[in-house]
């Protein structure tokens, strides 16, 4: 098993999850500005990438950019991954490939904890990538505590590049936010990614 093979009834069970849904998880997180570089890349990008309608277009030209971003925001301090392999505990299936990682590291070789955020990417409706990213997020916690970096929480996103939703784990707790936000939204799509690692830094 690897973490694009759950079901969500599965990586509840295996790990004891307590699923929380709400609307408006993170209605109160304050926005953040587009720079005008993203605001021109995105005008340039989203309609080509919906057009080409492949995943790696969307991930290429929308979700890199605005990955790469929030990294800007906080001046290169911490690191991106892309489509890299994060394998943490290969006997209860938490083992592949993650779309994108954010850790709270500077350190750009390889990935060190604390990891903060996973972003994945789908081509389909976002509920298709909800168990894939609640495993990932659980292999984060696991990853980050046999370092002995203890991250409050955990925050995972799953992404078709012009719709987001956000999902956060604490201890045994996974909330989904049910509500959607939209390419427009980039304002608040950037607020959220960047409270999560504000939030959790020294």
């Amino acid at each position: 098993m690897a973490y694009s093979d759950f079901k969500l009834h599965e990586i509840i069970d295996n790990f004891g999850l307590v699923i929380q849904e709400s609307s408006g998880l993170f209605a109160k997180v304050e926005e953040q500005e587009c720079s005008e570089l993203l605001s021109t890349i995105l005008q340039e990008n989203v309609d080509l990438a919906v057009a080409i309608s492949s995943e790696k277009a969307r991930s290429e030209m929308i979700i890199s950019p605005i990955l790469l971003e929030i990294r800007r925001k906080f001046n290169y301090g911490i690191s991106l991954f892309s489509g890299v392999d994060f394998t943490v505990d290969v006997q209860r299936g938490l083992n592949g490939f993650c779309d994108f990682i954010l850790s709270l590291s500077p350190e750009q070789l390889f990935v060190r904890s604390p990891v903060i955020v996973l972003v994945e990417s789908k081509n389909e409706n976002l509920r298709s990538g909800l168990a894939q990213c609640m495993a990932e997020m659980v292999a984060a916690q696991i990853f980050n505590q046999r370092s002995g970096n203890v991250i409050k929480e955990i925050y995972g996103a799953v992404t078709i590049g012009t719709i987001w939703q956000f999902l956060k784990l604490e201890n045994n707790i996974m909330s989904v936010d049910l509500s959607e936000y939209y390419i427009k939204d980039i304002k608040k799509i950037l607020g959220i990614l960047y409270s999560a690692i504000a939030q959790n830094q020294s």
